[in-house]
């Protein structure tokens, strides 16, 4: 994960332009919605808080716990760049400070969200205890068969082509290849310990559902829409298997 705070500043300006895909046209599949109603006339003036409102939620402003005065001093530099001001301070002395101080601020924020989710995860795991068709192994895996295979497991070594969805525990979809409309080929020695260990409990036909624990996926690292200390839950079905040394399908 890069922290500089370059990353940041085009974070910001690039966010603009994803304000369009979130009112974007159905995708292929989807139901059409019903005929929509004239929209609504909206002044320049709330256009403009609207799009600053998007900008700071979506680039997570929210979650680096700012206080209001450090938020007034984020809004004083934009509000510099906004009406042209060259930088209040010179770039090349400020830079390594500035460094240090989102490194530092990122490090802290990232930790909380660690805590956070760790003890959700705690807290989920002991509810699903009393889920009688949840499998836990020693490790701390969990998985539920959901549709029984034919056939042998595969193994380790193996490569498997496989519909799978990932959520996190609030329910949000972090990756699908039954949304891209593409089954994955991979080996299941280059993939999370999870889906190792997990695939191996079905069979090509069979559907399974994992539940992660962080230490058995990403665990503090995290990844582009998982937080460090994340559980995660994939509901895979196990489409094929081709086993070690033979002809395996190029995976796109």
């Amino acid at each position: 994960m890069n922290h500089s705070p370059k990353v940041l500043i085009l974070s910001l300006i690039a966010v603009s332009t994803a304000v369009a895909q979130d009112t974007k046209a159905p995708a292929p599949g989807q139901a059409s919605a019903a005929p929509a109603a004239a929209a609504p006339a909206f002044t320049d003036t709330q256009l403009l808080e609207e799009f600053g409102w998007y900008v700071g939620k979506k680039t997570g402003l929210a979650e680096w716990g700012f206080s209001q005065a450090e938020a007034d001093s984020i809004a004083k530099g934009v509000l510099a760049a906004l009406n042209g001001k060259d930088s209040p301070y010179q770039l090349q002395k400020v830079g390594p400070a500035m460094d240090e101080f989102i490194q530092k601020r990122q490090t802290a924020l990232l930790q909380t969200m660690r805590m956070k989710n760790l003890n959700e995860a705690s807290t989920f795991f002991a509810k699903l205890k009393g889920n009688k068709n949840v499998v836990e192994l020693p490790d701390g895996l969990r998985y539920e068969i959901l549709k029984p295979g034919d056939g042998t497991a595969p193994k380790p070594t193996d490569m498997v082509k496989v519909n799978y969805t990932g959520t996190l525990l609030n329910g949000s979809v972090f990756d699908s290849s039954v949304q891209r409309g593409q089954p994955m080929d991979i080996g299941l020695d280059k993939v999370i310990p999870g889906w190792t260990e997990g695939l191996q409990k079905t069979s090509k036909g069979g559907k399974i559902k994992l539940y992660v624990p962080p230490q058995l996926g990403y665990g503090d690292d995290g990844r582009p829409g998982i937080p460090p200390g994340s559980v995660l839950i994939f509901e895979i079905e196990l489409l094929d298997i081709n086993p070690a040394g033979a002809a395996a399908t190029p995976a796109k």
